[in-house]
């Protein structure tokens, strides 16, 4: 039997025939795919060939084949720092939720995002939530914000998901496709959900007060058939995003506005960090390229670890 992978719990995943019929199904044995050291085998949104096997009274899946995957968005495991963990598998695109504050999303989260979403060819659209709640100056910063990104080349939309501003651009961009809502716990992932779908009623948690940290309120990532013909998966909230398996001189190739320039380098291996004539370090200093892009990306060739917590700039 063909189906889709709906939920994973780390050892059980809740499978969809094609037929529209959910099991709850386990793997074969030792499982591996396409040779990635993954904490997660299987993932959401993966394709995946099963047979039921009847245990007492019950009939349980047995996965035996993982497709062939179109796609898939990849970060280091939190706590298996040599490994990977698999977000989703098979996505038409992610919508990135952002929030100024209450918690605070940093650029160099959105850029580490960005850059592992065009490595896997993955479109973002970026959703700057809460803006029910900025004052004066913090709309500014988010207006700075929409600018840098859609100048790139990203498609943003400014939302109140509690509000319901807005929400109905997102929801067009959703029919008959499948998408991830992500970004960091607090950010308004399952309230956006619930918005696009009340019946849903997925939980949501206040911020918590003494850190200004969302609380996770979605334990594993889950996908949800929609009313309105879109298919939604719902993930945990992230706090750091490292990068995976990219080669210094690749990751420049990630960033839309340096792959530009590239070709005007001296040196076709330029990594634009102390390279003579380099044309994303002069276009830096021209401010055609913003500052804080640049610094995601040195961070990044350099191999720093993400810091959620990082000072804004």
């Amino acid at each position: 039997m063909n189906g889709t992978v709906y939920k994973s719990t780390g050892s059980w995943y809740t499978v969809k025939t094609e037929e529209g019929t959910f099991h709850e199904c386990r793997i074969k044995g030792k499982f591996r795919t396409q040779g990635i050291k993954s904490t997660n085998p299987i993932a959401v949104g993966d394709h995946v060939v099963f047979e039921l096997e009847t245990i007492g009274d019950e009939s349980v899946g047995v996965i035996s084949e993982i497709k062939e995957r179109k796609n898939y968005i990849i970060r280091k495991s939190v706590k298996l720092s040599k490994q990977t963990h698999i977000i989703a598998a098979n996505l038409d695109q992610v919508f990135l939720l952002i929030t100024l504050n209450n918690p605070t999303t940093f650029t160099s989260f959105i850029d580490r995002f960005l850059v592992t979403a065009e490595a896997y060819d993955i479109p973002v659209v970026l959703l700057f939530n809460k803006m029910d709640v900025y004052d004066e100056d913090e709309m500014a910063e988010v207006n700075y914000l929409v600018q840098l990104y859609k100048e790139i080349g990203y498609h943003c939309i400014e939302i109140a998901a509690k509000e319901g501003k807005n929400v109905d651009k997102v929801k067009e961009l959703m029919v008959d496709r499948t998408s991830m809502f992500a970004g960091h716990s607090g950010v308004g992932k399952s309230t956006l959900v619930n918005a696009l779908e009340p019946g849903l009623r997925l939980k949501t948690a206040e911020i918590s007060e003494q850190h200004l940290q969302g609380q996770h309120t979605t334990t594993f990532a889950e996908m949800y058939d929609l009313s309105f013909g879109a298919r939604i998966i719902d993930t945990p909230g992230i706090k750091g995003f490292g990068i995976v398996d990219m080669d210094g001189d690749e990751i420049g190739d990630y960033f839309p506005e340096f792959f530009k320039l590239k070709s005007e380098c001296k040196f076709n291996n330029c990594l634009h960090l102390d390279e003579p004539k380099c044309a994303v370090k002069e276009a830096l200093e021209k401010d055609e390229i913003a500052w804080s892009r640049y610094r995601s990306y040195v961070q990044m060739v350099t191999g720093e670890e993400d810091n959620p917590y990082r000072e804004r700039s």
